[in-house]
């Protein structure tokens, strides 16, 4: 809860209260505020029955303690805080309740403590539920695992889980912490993790992570994390982290209500000393404690923290990771959005997309000898080539000429495999030129000196690059491609993604100058892989790191990561981004309304102390309820893949 509501004593005491209020918050009645509050309002019905009855002795009693149980849910932390130098909402309300005591008006007193501890249990409650929503995360993890020690299958809790052992995963099974697998292959379930619906093929050397289901396949996975550092608990750990951090709409409800609380105390106190001077010193007394009450801030200092925490915990559950209030508020106000290309609009694996060959060479024949001699290579290319070749030759003397290609032998025959200008393209020069123009990397084979065929190799869009594109031009953003690659193929890739704005054969230090160009036109967001685009992430209003499940460096280096491969995430976050703001900025709306329309009444006498108490706390559990509403966004779904994630080849040996 926020200090300008509650006045909490510290950020420590405030933390054990909020894990303890995760902890035991599944239902209403389980918050402490709420049985206060409850106690207290039993007590002043019983009161004011019996002052109806003419028992107002007793009815003075009851309202006593109605008002000492009330008041026991906020004003131990509005002392504490007071002892540090804090004041908060709970002061004006102590302050308030002692008056109307003073006054003589001890029903008054307790109908303010009973309402104000509802609205702080209605908070409580809500912010727990809403963060339970991304601690939910933890309950993926079962708990059991089964592990191999000293030759025998053991069952073990996650926690006691060590690095290096091998965990045993039968299928159906979820995943107890983050591993490799060493045996076995299998369609995983991470749709809970990244968003992603469909199986994942995962088989030996895929990295896997905690929280997946297992398929068909019995696993063995060498665990890599323990439990307490696996991917799902550096999650929810660094949106916790993050969540102090404040957005524009955050700070602006902070800097109303800072000044705001004793701006309102010295406007009680002028109003009761001035009317007093000039009339009922009891009459003006009174109403300077109702303007008060009237006047706090309550609901604005609260407004905005429920619809963050409600967004962050809603996109988590869906694959988008959103680092605190600062960040869900940038998100909402991006116009401009800088994609990088490799690995963000492309898969980035590259694929053979053409094979040209003269006329007495087959195209499996040219794709099967430089497959030979790309099997003993670690270049990029080589696995595209070795994926689309139906039959792998042996070579022998494989050599690798830096910058250039490689030799070798297959059979009898001398092989040579390069790029145009190492290799002579002789009769193939314009389907070369060809896949030069179409943004693909081309190169040659020649056997024993002649040149037989020519393969384009190209890191292909991904599936939903181009309905991604289109989505955020309707949608009013502008899209810029930033990339190192060549202007060819940059130029080839921007086109059939549908974007105009291409800026190519950039150094890390040229995108983030571009960036920075492009941030002095609205707020910019850069789309990146959170390691290579670092800079440019930083420069940016928004870093947002693209596939960065597993990856430390990505989720700490971006404002905003999206934990799965799909494109579509990043639309469907900015819509849940925009919609969340939305809500923030109704509820400081209502908030100030609310203070600007009950001051008046309060000061012409025209609403009491009561009446001002019930309407202040009803607008609280109102601006509640609408920030609850940001975590139930229809704009934030499971993505359904468009295509098979490729399961990482093996280092041949």
């Amino acid at each position: 809860m926020s200090d300008a509501c509650c006045a909490h004593p510290d950020e420590d005491e405030r933390t054990d209260h909020d894990e303890h209020g995760e902890a035991q918050a599944e239902r209403l009645w389980d918050v402490d505020e709420i049985r206060g509050a409850a106690l207290s309002g039993v007590l002043l019905a019983a009161g004011f029955l019996l002052s109806r009855a003419g028992q107002d002795g007793w009815a003075l009693g009851l309202n006593i303690a109605a008002l000492l149980a009330g008041a026991a849910t906020f004003v131990p932390g509005t002392l504490r805080a007071l002892v540090k130098g804090r004041i908060g909402v709970g002061t004006l309300m102590t302050i308030a309740a002692v008056g109307a005591v003073v006054l003589g008006e001890v029903q008054e007193a307790a109908t303010l403590a009973f309402l104000y501890s509802v609205s702080e249990g209605l908070e409580e409650y809500s912010l727990a539920k809403t963060r339970g929503g991304l601690r939910a995360l933890l309950s993926l993890v079962p708990e059991l695992a089964t592990v191999r020690r000293d030759g025998t299958e053991v069952a073990v809790a996650p926690k006691d889980l060590h690095v290096g052992e091998v965990m045993l995963v039968k299928p159906g099974e979820r995943l107890a912490t983050d591993g490799t697998i060493i045996a076995g292959r299998t369609a995983l379930d991470v749709s809970a993790i990244t968003g992603e619906s469909m199986p994942v093929e995962a088989g030996p050397g895929a990295e896997v992570y905690a929280g997946s289901i297992n398929g068909t396949g019995a696993l063995e996975v060498e665990v890599t994390t323990t439990a307490e550092n696996n991917s799902l608990a550096r999650i929810v750990h660094i949106v916790e982290a993050e969540q102090s951090r404040k957005g524009a709409t955050q700070r602006l409800a902070d800097k109303v209500a800072k000044p705001l609380v004793p701006g309102i105390m010295i406007l009680a106190a002028l109003i009761a000393v001035v009317g007093s001077l000039a009339g009922d010193p009891e009459l003006w007394i009174e109403r300077a404690l109702v303007v008060l009450v009237a006047a706090s801030p309550c609901a604005l200092a609260i407004s905005v923290p429920v619809a963050v925490v409600s967004a962050v915990g809603a996109g988590s559950r869906f694959g988008v990771l959103i680092k605190g209030g600062a960040a869900l508020e940038t998100l909402g106000r991006v116009r401009t959005i800088a994609l990088d290309k490799t690995g963000t609009l492309t898969a980035n694996r590259p694929v053979v997309v053409d094979v040209a060959t003269t006329d007495e060479t087959s195209r499996e024949e040219v794709l099967s000898l430089a497959a030979g001699l790309e099997a003993r290579s670690d270049h990029p290319l080589a696995r595209a080539v070795l994926a689309a070749a139906g039959t792998v030759p042996a070579a022998a003397d494989v050599e690798a000429v830096t910058g250039a290609g490689l030799t070798g032998t297959v059979g009898a025959r001398r092989v040579r495999l390069g790029r145009p200008g190492w290799v002579d393209p002789a009769g193939l020069a314009a389907q070369v030129t060809g896949m030069q123009q179409a943004g693909a990397t081309a190169v040659l084979l020649e056997v024993d000196g002649r040149v037989i065929g020519a393969i384009a190799v190209r890191d292909e869009l991904r599936t939903e690059a181009r309905e991604v594109v289109a989505r955020l031009g309707r949608e009013g953003y502008t899209v810029t491609m930033l990339t190192g690659d060549n202007a060819a193929t940059a130029q080839a890739l921007a086109a059939e993604a549908g974007i105009t704005n291409v800026h190519a054969e950039l150094r890390p230090e040229d995108k983030s100058r571009l960036v920075g160009e492009l941030r002095a036109r609205g707020v910019t967001a850069m789309v990146g892989d959170g390691v290579n685009d670092a800079p440019a992430l930083a420069t940016a209003d928004l870093g947002v790191a693209m596939g960065a499940m597993g990856s430390d460096v990505a989720i700490e280096t971006a404002d905003v990561a999206l934990m799965g491969d799909d494109l579509r995430l990043l639309p469907q976050a900015l819509a849940h981004a925009r919609r969340s703001r939305r809500i923030m900025l109704q509820n400081v709306g209502l908030s100030l309304a609310l203070i600007a329309v009950l001051i008046p009444l309060a000061l012409a006498g025209i609403l009491g102390l009561a009446a001002v108490v019930l309407v202040h706390e009803l607008a609280e559990v109102v601006v509640i309820a609408n920030g609850v509403r940001a975590g139930r966004s229809a704009n934030l779904r499971t993505i359904t893949a468009t295509s098979p994630i490729e399961t990482p080849l093996v280092a041949q040996t």
